[in-house]
């Protein structure tokens, strides 16, 4: 497994996807970094961290053997490598806020962006982004963040995380290349955040409404039962937990 450490970059992903067109890398290279100026989350939103502090990287993943349908399976083997990661790490009360937000005790620790690179119509390979809140204790406006520190007291070991995370991200992909995608759903569902509890959400519209998480569908979506006991599908455009 090649590591490459940077003292600070504008975004792992991005030198990772450029460093595997130009030169090729292989499955697990890592990108590793003390600071990102422009760290990224879902939809364009921006990662802050404290330089030096926090766990920041991106993994390089050949995903050609993925059917385009399945596509979300990627996501969950990534949150479930996390969970079970931070578990070794003894962090309680872990749940996956869909679709790869890692929360404990309510409060976001980690967060993923994967962009996945496609060449006539098939799945190429990943960039799989992590941004782990390690050490930092500070989070000046950020009321839902939290880092491992903060929710233990201890200081961690961030290169030793890295390595437990590049383990079980092996273990659980291995898991989806020999076709386990039940017991990889049913995972990934059993640490979703308030599943079969009432929760409110916004749509689209910025239109608040109630329902009850059941489960996410085979392509990602998140299947909400609504006050009128129907099953509806959103996907992350179209919906946002409020929390």
């Amino acid at each position: 497994m090649r590591i490459i450490k940077l003292n600070a970059i504008n975004s792992t992903n991005t030198f990772l996807k450029e460093l595997s067109s130009e030169e090729g890398v292989v499955d697990y290279t890592v990108v590793q970094t003390d600071y990102q100026t422009k760290g990224r989350g879902q939809m364009g939103t921006l990662w802050t961290a404290n330089s030096g502090e926090n766990l920041m990287f991106s993994v390089f993943k050949d995903v050609s053997f993925l059917n385009f349908n399945q596509h979300f399976y990627i996501s969950i083997s990534v949150s479930i490598a996390l969970i079970k990661t931070l578990e070794k790490h003894q962090i309680s009360k872990l749940s996956i806020k869909w679709p790869n937000d890692i929360l404990s005790e309510n409060k976001k620790i980690c967060g993923v962006l994967i962009e996945n690179s496609i060449k006539q119509s098939r799945f190429k390979d990943s960039i799989i982004g992590i941004g782990l809140n390690v050490n930092q204790t500070n989070f000046e406006n950020l009321p839902q963040a939290s880092s491992l520190k903060l929710l233990t007291g201890r200081l961690f070991n961030v290169d030793e995380i890295l390595l437990d995370f590049i383990e079980n991200l092996k273990h659980y992909f291995m898991l989806l290349e020999n076709g386990n995608l039940e017991t990889l759903k049913t995972t990934y569902e059993t640490y979703l955040f308030r599943k079969n509890k009432p929760s409110t959400f916004k749509d689209i519209e910025g239109e608040m409404f109630s329902g009850i998480i059941q489960s996410v569908s085979q392509n990602g979506n998140l299947q909400v039962l609504l006050e009128d006991n129907v099953l509806k599908e959103y996907d992350l455009k179209e919906i946002k937990l409020l929390y």
